[in-house]
């Protein structure tokens, strides 16, 4: 008799050492469950945990429980209800011969309990946090008081266990709000991008499943942890959380010149037509006030109307430029020509038609943005890598800001902002770089870009392999798990 139950507490012991190390709520209360019923020899255990806002016992892990649906009972009702209210130990040959018995749950289930014992789980203060419940001693008979004595002291183990457990998902769930509200924070910015950080985390994700199942070159037989996944998740989720530093003017700018600088410039230009054709009305005027030909007035008719005509010409020529695409062949010699047009102004001098800084804004050769604007949106991985830096990540979650402050970086060291060697350079960042290049071609049309079909898409990423800039074995394992389809990317243009 000694040797069992030196036996029990080392197993006990034991246990205890595994419900330490166990986070994940669900997986603890089986292991409590499974390792209650060894210590008492009984044919069933429940665990239930107790919600005293609620006013009741909820589990979802009770032995020969069929589906895995969450039972909860009132705090008041039952014997596992009396345990968590009072905290003394109940242990009974006959469950039946005692009215605090809830035999509706015999009824529910056809399974008849005789002998019962129960016991609380208190916490390091003393609290009651749960009560552990065994049915049915094997050997037919009533439980023990050593077995209630055994089963009370692995209940004190496990509410500690489960306290944990129960603080690191509390946790967890306040980190994921705060992830997601930075997300909301991040796409307010800009609407046009809405989604755009979970489609990564889905892309970059489903490109790691990839990589477990079929990795290749320096990537054979990788496997992610769990802690990895959630890392990797994380950084693609925040990946774009430095545009909050970026002004938000630059980071909507649709076309080459600002909406109201547009507008400045349209307002000179139909202040020059009507200089235009105010100079002509005197003209003709003097032509008629001399008594001049009708030649001479349809000649100046003309000439007004080509003035115009070659105005309307240069603005239309303007508005292509304003456009974020390629500036057309000869374009800045164009544009040359049409700032040395000048127009009486309001003091009767000569104005230019272009002043020189919307002759530099419109000569951007591709895109919309100026170099110094290019500088500060680059800039804002480096202000990702400095807020997520401000954090105090877990130990499984350190790497989160360098992972993020990686996904520009390029295998040729041309990528911003630290211009990182190709050893420098980690798995995850690598595909991060696939998953947010391909959808921010493929999303939905934006102010400044037309959505790019996916076969396209994959063809200027490929592209991007040939330059050397991003990793060939990620680039085919994307292609040929079609990784963009199997995560359901919503932005998929086809």
């Amino acid at each position: 008799m000694y040797g069992r139950r030196v036996a029990k507490l080392t197993s006990i012991l034991d246990v205890a050492k595994a419900m330490i190390a166990e986070r994940d709520l669900d997986a603890l209360l089986r292991i409590i469950v499974d390792e209650a019923a060894e210590v008492v020899d009984a044919d069933r255990c429940s665990l239930f945990l107790v919600d005293r806002d609620r006013r009741v016992l909820w589990s979802k892990i009770a032995q020969g429980m069929i589906g895995g649906e969450e039972i909860r009972v009132p705090l008041d009702k039952g014997i596992a209800g009396w345990v968590a209210t009072s905290g003394e130990v109940i242990n009974l040959p006959d469950a039946y011969a005692d009215p605090r018995f809830h035999r509706e749950v015999d009824q529910a289930t056809g399974y008849r309990t005789r002998a019962l014992l129960c016991v609380p789980m208190r916490n390091t203060r003393g609290e009651v946090v749960g009560v552990l419940q065994a049915l049915n001693n094997r050997s037919g008979g009533a439980f023990s008081d050593e077995d209630a004595e055994l089963l009370e002291v692995l209940g004190g183990q496990a509410a500690g266990a489960v306290e944990n457990a129960l603080l690191h998902d509390e946790i967890q769930r306040l980190f994921e709000g705060f992830v997601k509200a930075a997300v909301v924070a991040i796409e307010s910015r800009d609407p046009s991008t809405a989604g755009h950080s979970e489609r990564v985390a889905h892309l970059t994700l489903g490109l790691a499943d990839a990589v477990e199942q079929g990795g290749r070159g320096p990537w054979a037989g990788i496997r992610f942890t769990g802690d990895q996944r959630m890392e990797i998740r994380y950084a693609a989720l925040l990946h774009d959380f430095g545009k909050v530093g970026v002004r938000e003017h630059v980071l909507v700018k649709a076309n080459k010149l600002y909406p109201e600088e547009r507008r400045t410039l349209e307002q000179r230009v139909a202040y020059a037509r009507k200089s235009i054709e105010a100079d002509s009305l005197k003209r003709r005027l003097d032509i008629l006030l001399r008594g001049g030909a009708k030649a001479d007035l349809e000649r100046e008719e003309l000439a007004c109307a080509q003035q115009i005509a070659a105005l309307d010409e240069a603005w239309e020529f303007v508005l292509r430029c304003n456009k974020p695409t390629v500036l057309p062949a000869g374009g800045f010699e164009r544009l040359a020509e049409i700032a040395q047009r000048t127009f009486p102004g309001v003091a009767g001098t000569p104005e230019p038609l272009l002043t020189p800084d919307e002759v530099r804004v419109l000569s951007i050769p591709q895109g919309s943005l100026s170099p110094e604007e290019r500088q500060e949106i680059e800039s804002h991985v480096e202000h990702t890598f400095r807020f997520l830096s401000q954090i105090p990540w877990t130990r499984g979650l350190r790497g989160v800001p360098h992972i993020a402050g990686a996904h520009h970086e390029k295998l040729d060291g041309s990528g911003y902002p630290n211009r990182l060697r190709p050893d420098e350079i980690g798995v995850e960042a690598r595909m991060m770089a696939i998953a947010d290049i391909y959808d921010a071609l493929t999303a939905s049309d934006r102010p400044y870009k037309k959505a790019v079909p996916h076969q396209m898409a994959l063809t200027i990423l490929g592209d991007e392999v040939k330059s050397m800039k991003l990793d060939g074995h990620l680039y085919e394992l994307f292609v040929e798990a079609d990784i963009a389809a199997r995560v359901h990317a919503p932005a998929r243009a086809r």
